[in-house]
């Protein structure tokens, strides 16, 4: 066996590639905004304002809306205010002919109303009445009603006629139903008033309403020398804002 080399003599020390010291880098931010992030002063006080105007109007429109329901919550409570009533009390029909030739449709109708104001605390103008006689969704006559004032649990009437003639189309099925209604001489007319209505509050009066009356009416016919098979019945109408 071959005698093994001798190895050199260590004193201990290790010799390595020298260690280079740390150094510390700076952030230096560049010019004209580049190299990192920057704040422009003028961008940011605008965003500041235009948040703190926004946040100003919701807090005005919410104390706005607050103040307003708290008014008509005590408003309710206070005057109870309840819908205009109205009714057809009497409606005498002594022409209702539709010619076949050319649609037309002669007419002679005179309608009894009643206003009647139910409130005990307001009083109700009724500025403007428009009175329209429907037939079958067409309406073929309208009148004005001269305007009033209705006081605290008062009532009010008023008559309107209608007579004229008018072109009045009809499809296969009303042609029908006018028949059926011709033959028992009792037409189903509606009568629509389209109202503007001012509520007096003491010496206070509010703002123009334009509400709606509709009234299915039932009405008979009446001629000379006939006994009629049915009369006219009371009619309630609906109210609608």
């Amino acid at each position: 066996m071959p005698p093994t080399p001798e190895q050199p003599h260590l004193n201990g020390a290790f010799y390595g590639p020298p260690i280079q010291p740390k150094t510390k880098s700076y952030y230096r931010p560049g010019r004209g905004g580049g190299g990192g992030p920057s704040c422009n002063p003028l961008t940011c006080c605008c965003s500041c304002i235009c948040s703190c105007i926004f946040n100003l109007i919701c807090q005005i429109l919410i104390t706005v809306a607050i103040f307003l329901a708290v008014v008509g919550v005590i408003f309710w409570f206070i005057f109870r205010p309840n819908v205009p009533k109205f009714h057809v009390a009497d409606a005498t029909l002594t022409r209702f002919t539709l010619s076949p030739t050319n649609n037309t449709l002669y007419y002679n109708l005179a309608v009894n109303m009643t206003f009647r104001n139910p409130n005990r605390r307001l009083g109700i103008y009724y500025d403007k009445i428009e009175a329209n006689a429907m037939y079958h969704g067409q309406r073929f006559s309208s009148a004005e009603v001269q305007g009033f004032y209705l006081g605290h649990k008062k009532e009010n009437n008023v008559s309107v006629a209608f007579k004229g003639e008018q072109l009045v189309v009809l499809d296969s099925s009303d042609k029908s139903k006018y028949d059926s209604e011709k033959a028992d001489d009792v037409y189903y007319i509606d009568l629509k008033l389209r109202l503007k209505i001012r509520f007096k509050v003491w010496f206070a009066k509010t703002p123009k309403f334009t509400p709606k009356f509709e009234c299915d009416l039932k009405v008979p016919l009446s001629s000379k020398g006939k006994v009629l098979s049915t009369n006219f019945e009371r009619t309630k109408c609906d109210f609608d804002w």
